[in-house]
């Protein structure tokens, strides 16, 4: 019987590294014995609750040493350890299935029980995308909401830039350590994000790097501090069609961006709002939906944005991203491709001769 005194914190991460135990199966323990009752516990007890003899070893002599680490490694990265049983904890997300006992956070932790939309989709976002993203995020922000997003590429990062444009807060939920930033290029997006007065959250140990597992488990608690989803652009395999699905299991509200028949990166969103997704192009439709304040002084959105770009290839020639799935003007492509309109016209025709461009009244097309 383990008879030493330890803080809470130090009981909910012992209690988080038992193995193979379910996380509801974690909680009805604590609401059984109370968090330090539990650890007081006989094995005899333990083995009556239906723990394995593994599990019983690891609450009645845990890795005290381990623990003492992790604390350590949190607070030299400036980190600090939320539990589930503190104030600043999600309610939100204590409404999921499986909530993380823990929560390691840098920033923030009062943006956490405010209302928050989620924005996701393609890291190979195409221009478009990544306007309209932006727009929604740097108005919505505006009304009191915060973005939560992965600090992801595409989608994601423009999602969290349009947030911060205005000076306002985002919420990042990664899928590694907070002692490391995935993809590395966007540590000065992070920073960015603790300087606004936004958050880094997540329930990963510090020292742990990205993996291709992670990132699904990350996904669930995006959609879980949410009122609700919107999926900008995606493909119909992505992560975030399962940020989508994670949304609908958790009961909350998944919104979609439409896009050009021809764009492969709308038919995700395409195929949510055939499955009851509500189709998003504007504001408003957000707003109304989650029962929000009314709009005020909120500029339209101009249609010609909506209007679907290619994601850039970096094995084709890059101005191919500034040319749309619809009919784009010239003049279009050469402020989104900042070269001279002599250049675009060269690099134009050379890709209608390779079948990737079209000449159409009024501009380019992007072909198939």
């Amino acid at each position: 019987m383990n008879q030493t005194v330890k803080t809470s914190t130090e009981n909910w991460l012992a209690l988080k590294l038992v193995s193979r135990l379910a996380v509801h199966k974690k909680l009805l323990l604590v609401e059984t014995f109370k968090l330090k009752g539990l650890f007081l516990q006989t094995e005899q007890m333990l083995l009556s609750s239906g723990l394995s003899i593994k599990q019983c070893q690891q609450i009645i002599s845990p890795d005290w040493h381990k623990i003492t680490q992790i604390i350590n490694q949190a607070q030299q990265c400036n980190g600090e350890i939320l539990t589930f049983d503190h104030a600043n904890y999600p309610q939100l997300l204590k409404q999921i299935y499986d909530p993380p006992l823990i929560l390691f956070t840098k920033g923030n932790q009062a943006l956490l029980n405010k209302p928050q939309l989620a924005m996701v989709g393609s890291r190979s976002a195409t221009i478009t995308g990544i306007e309209f993203a932006k727009y929604i995020a740097s108005n919505l922000v505006q009304q009191g909401i915060v973005i939560t997003s992965g600090l992801a590429l595409g989608i994601d990062a423009a999602a969290h830039c349009g947030a911060l444009n205005n000076n306002n807060s985002t919420i990042a939920v990664v899928a590694t350590g907070l002692d490391s930033v995935y993809p590395s290029r966007h540590r000065q997006l992070a920073k960015n994000i603790i300087v606004q007065g936004g958050l880094i959250i997540s329930e990963f140990l510090p020292g742990t790097k990205a993996k291709a597992g992670h990132f699904p488990r990350r996904n669930r608690l995006i959609s879980g501090l949410s009122l609700g989803v919107l999926v900008v652009e995606a493909e119909i395999k992505s992560g975030s069609l399962i940020t989508a699905r994670c949304a609908l299991e958790q009961n909350r509200e998944v919104f979609a961006v439409p896009g050009s028949v021809n764009n492969p990166k709308s038919k995700g969103c395409h195929w949510l709002i055939k499955q009851g997704a509500k189709l998003i192009d504007d504001l408003a439709d957000i707003i109304e939906e989650l029962d929000l304040s009314p709009l005020s002084g909120l500029k339209q959105y101009d249609d010609k944005k909506l209007q679907q770009n290619s994601p850039q290839d970096l094995f084709i020639d890059p101005l191919l991203a500034s040319v749309d799935y619809e009919t784009t003007p010239v003049d279009i492509v050469v402020s989104r491709s900042k070269l001279s309109i002599e250049e675009v016209l060269t690099r134009l025709t050379i890709l209608e001769l390779n079948n990737l461009v079209s000449a159409v009244p009024g501009g380019y097309v992007r072909l198939k």
